[in-house]
């Protein structure tokens, strides 16, 4: 059986090799978006909290959580709310939350975009997100950059 160490160490290139590969993928779809950023801040998080001697199994764990909330909150999202998180990014000034509820599936949402930055030209803002789901909170931040047509596009941070 393989150590703790040399498994962190094939899951850290195998994560590498993921967000190599999903660069190359346009467009990138927002459940794969929200899985690679959930699991790079899951990881890392993972590997800050808890007995430092599980650091490489604590990094394991927080990817895998992370990845499986950032793919359920990019997953979930209908063209509603896509339409809602646009007016929010476009129109609520930085810390203000906007809240709704999509009356098709019950999910509720907060949203609570922080100031506008340029990157690379264009204009960016990251949000925190929250979405109930079945009734569960999850949470994520992710970044939108606005495109030429004046709608927002999520990236990866």
């Amino acid at each position: 059986m393989k150590s703790n160490k040399g498994m962190f160490k094939w899951m850290t290139m195998g994560l590498a090799a993921l967000l190599l590969l999903s660069g190359c993928a346009t467009p990138q779809n927002r459940a794969q978006s929200g899985a690679v950023t959930g699991a790079l801040v899951g990881g890392l998080a993972g590997s800050l909290l808890g007995q430092s001697k599980h650091k490489e199994r604590n990094a394991l764990l927080g990817a895998a959580v992370g990845g499986l909330i950032g793919y359920g909150i990019g997953n979930e999202m209908d063209k509603q709310d896509r339409l809602h998180l646009n007016e929010t990014l476009e129109t609520t000034p930085s810390y203000k939350t906007t809240k709704w509820v999509n009356p098709d599936t019950g999910r509720r949402y907060a949203v609570t975009p922080k100031p506008a930055q340029r990157m690379r030209g264009r204009v960016c803002r990251d949000a925190n997100i929250k979405v109930w789901i079945d009734g569960r909170p999850e949470t994520a931040t992710q970044r939108a950059c606005r495109k030429r047509d004046g709608t927002w596009k999520m990236v990866n941070s």
